[in-house]
């Protein structure tokens, strides 16, 4: 059999690839990371080189990414845990690989804790339906926030209904931040789950997630953390957040689409009960019943994202050359930056003026909708994100349908923000007849 450190050189040579390396060696560089994005040379409506700040939706892959996806193809496509043969050995050798990669990355305590979904919606819904089902009961308490993502939210309202238990929710302060003081009256109740957003997606605001883990701990309720903003752009410890689950996406790590992680506290994924059912996730079966596989399999039911795993372990290998926390104060420098930009404009207006904050940055151009200026931004190149960002509640604390979102990572530089901003200035002289 071949050792998964020897793997890589062989199939490499198949599909004649010498990516593996990107993203390391030398002084932080945006430039240089640049040249591993194919994508962002990209020219658009003929002649606009683009400038891609929609980052929070999703990054874009650098070659190495990109490359390995065709080795497993051309060289190693098989079922993974099953079959006997070579192919099958290679792909199961790269696929747990993966996961031991992700696992170290987040800093589980084991690779059994570490759960291979489709992305953070399915990881959520997964604990919702496997745990929240089964333990919740009438007048039980889901304490949640006035800024999650609808995945953080739609999974625990159907749970709601059919057990009968209630959602509570920690108010968003007008700078964006939490309100903690409610959060922890909320606490006082019947709570049986805290779960909540390390990062907002509209606002940036990165919220206290080891103090908020602690006080659910504190009032005997298990903590469940949406990272999908967070795992990306700066270091994440599951040990020391203490969280019970986290759930996070390959595709907004630079990772393939399809393809996300939920960890689980492993006392507590024992004793939950399969989220999915079929091949893969069984021990023993008759026709009357069935006994379950052992951790991860138990909740990994059918064929695996084979060849995403293998992306996303190659996408953490290139995030860890980089450094998770020359990342996370790139990003934040960037997003401080355009901040600043906008702030001189007149008529603009920024949401979420939080003390630690993500580079996802959500605002307004009075007279602009926020379709009409990403049209305009698209014009000149640039990707940006507009509406109500899956975050309907959000939207109306602060009164407005939608918004425009620009959105950082460690491969944008500061002149992507003056065309943004000039952008935004054209828009508004159109549609203000100047």
């Amino acid at each position: 059999m071949t050792t998964p450190s020897s793997a890589p050189s062989t199939l490499a040579a198949l599909v004649h690839c010498a990516c593996h390396e990107q993203g390391g060696g030398g002084p932080f560089d945006p430039l240089r990371l640049r040249k591993d994005f194919p994508i962002l040379t990209l020219t658009v409506h003929k002649d606009k080189t683009l400038a891609y700040l929609d980052n929070a939706a999703t990054t874009q892959k650098p070659a190495s990414v990109v490359c390995v996806l065709c080795e497993y193809y051309q060289a190693c496509n098989a079922n993974v845990h099953r079959s006997l043969h070579y192919l099958a050995e290679q792909a199961t050798l790269r696929f747990e690989e993966a996961r031991r990669k992700v696992q170290r990355f987040i800093g589980a305590p084991s690779e059994r804790s570490v759960i291979f979904t489709r992305g953070t919606t399915e990881g959520i819904n997964l604990v919702a339906q496997a745990w929240g089902r089964r333990n919740l009961k009438p007048n039980d308490e889901v304490v949640l926030t006035g800024m999650e993502h609808h995945s953080n939210l739609v999974p625990w309202q159907l749970v709601a209904k059919e057990t009968g238990a209630k959602l509570k929710f920690v108010p968003v302060l007008d700078d964006g931040a939490l309100d903690l003081d409610a959060y922890g009256r909320l606490l006082k109740g019947r709570v049986r789950l805290a779960a909540f957003t390390h990062i907002s997606n509209v606002l940036g605001t990165v919220n206290p997630v080891k103090q908020m883990t602690a006080m659910a701990h504190a009032a005997g309720a298990l903590v469940l953390v949406d990272a999908a903003q967070s795992v990306p752009n700066r270091p994440v410890n599951v040990a020391d957040i203490d969280c019970d689950f986290l759930a996070f996406s390959g595709h907004k790590m630079l990772g393939p689409t399809g393809i996300g992680v939920l960890y689980g506290r492993l006392e507590i994924l024992e004793r939950m009960e399969p989220f999915l059912a079929g091949g893969e996730m069984i021990n023993r079966v008759t026709l009357e019943e069935s006994t379950w596989a052992d951790l991860p399999q138990k909740f990994e039911a059918g064929t695996p994202h084979v060849s995403g795993a293998i992306g996303l372990g190659v996408a953490v290998d290139y995030l860890q050359r980089v450094g998770m926390e020359t990342i996370r104060a790139y990003d934040e420098h960037l997003a401080r930056s355009m901040i600043a930009r906008l702030d001189a404009i007149p008529g603009v207006r920024v949401f979420g003026r939080a003390p630690e904050r993500g580079g996802a940055v959500s605002f307004e151009v009075e007279g602009v909708h926020p379709h009409d200026l990403a049209q305009f931004c698209d014009k000149d190149g640039i990707a940006i994100r507009a509406g109500h960002l899956c975050a309907q509640p959000l939207m109306q604390r602060f009164g407005v349908p939608a918004v425009s979102r620009a959105s950082v990572y460690f491969y944008n530089v500061e002149e992507e923000l003056d065309r943004l901003v000039q952008s935004i200035l054209k828009a508004k002289a159109f549609f203000h007849g100047a």
